[in-house]
């Protein structure tokens, strides 16, 4: 069995709107670990948001009376909540504090992914990527005119699950990669023919980079290393279910 290897890309300056983040990576990678042909380079969402100016100053933003109401149910911020509408499509369901929607792109998560967290002073929020596929693909071609390594990228945001608590990195965007491994057709070591196993690598590959990146330890780009990842045009949008074979909307 290959081993692989995931491989924390530290000394990122903090970025900015504007900044190129391919040549950002290439520098922090330096030599070594270096970008190799083969790999998987796992980016968090937050330092796309701010490259791209998806970062918001709550002072800017005026609550609709919907927002107004919606605040006081869920105990947040007005503006906040404002900001959420502006980036959904619906609301998917409400309980207390907890406000989940369904964002533009088609994710179902939290506050349509808006976080505070590693933005900067208080009263910065971030937004997520307008195209986390796009982002991939600019980060992919950018690493690729650097280095000349082909390799694929990984856009990634950390969601809850249902059906489980906790929260796991996946896979918003991606370039460079099919996300799922498809078995289907393939015989088991007891002939068993599979029919249903089709493995969402790329959020797999997004859950694992998360194990080196961390959330307070300021290391926003991981490698993975030694994954015979499926090669393809994917994306990750590939992933969000279509609503006529979801069963819980």
């Amino acid at each position: 069995m290959p081993e692989i290897h995931i491989i924390p890309v530290a000394g990122l300056p903090e970025v900015r709107e504007g900044d190129a983040l391919a040549a950002l990576i290439v520098e922090a990678a330096g030599q070594e670990p270096g970008i190799e042909p083969g790999d998987v380079v796992v980016v968090t969402q937050k330092i796309v948001s701010k490259a791209e100016g998806r970062i918001v100053l709550l002072d800017s933003v005026t609550p609709s009376a919907e927002a107004e109401r919606l605040a006081v149910e869920t105990e947040k911020d007005p503006r906040l909540v404002e900001l959420i509408l502006h980036e959904s499509n619906r609301i998917v369901r409400q309980r207390g504090p907890v406000l989940i929607t369904e964002t533009k792109h088609g994710f179902v998560c939290a506050n349509a992914g808006i976080d505070a967290s590693n933005v900067g002073p208080e009263g910065l929020v971030s937004l997520l990527p307008e195209d986390p596929d796009a982002s991939a693909a600019v980060i992919r071609s950018g690493i690729q005119e650097r280095t000349g390594a082909d390799v694929a990228v990984i856009v990634t945001d950390t969601f809850g699950r249902a059906w489980r608590e906790g929260h796991t990195n996946v896979a918003i965007g991606a370039a460079g990669m099919l996300p799922f491994a498809d078995y289907v057709g393939q015989t088991d070591p007891h002939g068993y023919e599979l029919r249903v196993s089709t493995l969402a690598v790329a959020d797999e590959l997004a859950a694992a980079a998360e194990l080196v990146q961390g959330k307070l330890d300021r290391v926003p780009v991981a490698i993975v290393r030694g994954y015979a990842y499926p090669h393809g045009e994917g994306t990750a949008r590939q992933l969000v279910r279509d609503p006529e074979n979801d069963l819980f909307r």
